[in-house]
């Protein structure tokens, strides 16, 4: 599958599973000094005949491309390792985001954020170069970062493995809403820093089978 394919069908995904609505978008990296980019259009509505922008990394952004793909921009420029990106706003990040918080590394999908993902505490749009770059120092080493208000970013080696990790926050979100739900959120076990590094694990084929189960039925 060629690199935009694989772009066009993560978008797709990201809108068919609920993870991103009118708003957000995903990337693949190309190499050093450029990305592929989801096209500026609900990830849902996606198509095989839409064309995915290339974005340099160390350039401005062109012209028609959204704002806050600055983001993807300043973790490729920081971080060699990070070949996908993923900007999301599912329900119960959300609301774990407008409320300030983060998830802790509960079970065996919250691992993959020990021992807790970033938070840029700023409810405003990331739509200068400032604010990206607060964003990615927020996020520091991890795989995730919040945005309060605003929704989260997640990178992985591949994009592939970012759209995995978008459902694996979600579902981190989850089990965090309902520690406090229950007023159990102090009380309640957490994984111990051995717990989540043995966990968090890519072995037996974990982000390929949720790639395939993200995808499933999709026309690319």
């Amino acid at each position: 599958m060629t690199r935009d394919a694989t772009v066009r069908k993560a978008a797709r995904a990201l809108g068919r599973h609920g993870l991103a609505h009118a708003y957000g978008h995903c990337s693949s990296r190309i190499d050093d000094n450029a990305f592929l980019v989801s096209p500026a259009k609900p990830p849902g509505l996606t198509t095989e005949d839409d064309t995915c922008p290339r974005v340099p990394i160390h350039d401005p952004l062109p012209d028609g491309i959204l704002g806050e793909v600055r983001i993807h921009q300043h973790i490729y420029r920081t971080r060699p390792d990070i070949k996908g990106v993923v900007r999301f706003m599912s329900p119960n990040m959300m609301a774990l985001a407008a409320l300030g918080r983060v998830p802790r590394p509960r079970h065996g999908f919250g691992a993959y954020f020990a021992p807790a993902p970033g938070l840029w505490d700023d409810p405003q749009l990331v739509r200068d170069d400032e604010k990206a770059r607060g964003v990615v120092a927020a996020m520091g080493h991890n795989r995730a970062v919040l945005m309060r208000g605003n929704g989260a970013v997640v990178a992985g080696d591949s994009l592939e493995k970012a759209v995995g990790l978008a459902f694996y926050l979600e579902d981190a979100c989850r089990v965090e809403l309902e520690a406090l739900k229950c007023g159990l959120s102090d009380s309640a076990p957490i994984l111990s820093e051995a717990e989540a590094s043995r966990r968090a694990t890519d072995a037996g084929l974990i982000f390929e089978r949720m790639w395939d189960y993200l995808t499933a039925g999709d026309p690319g």
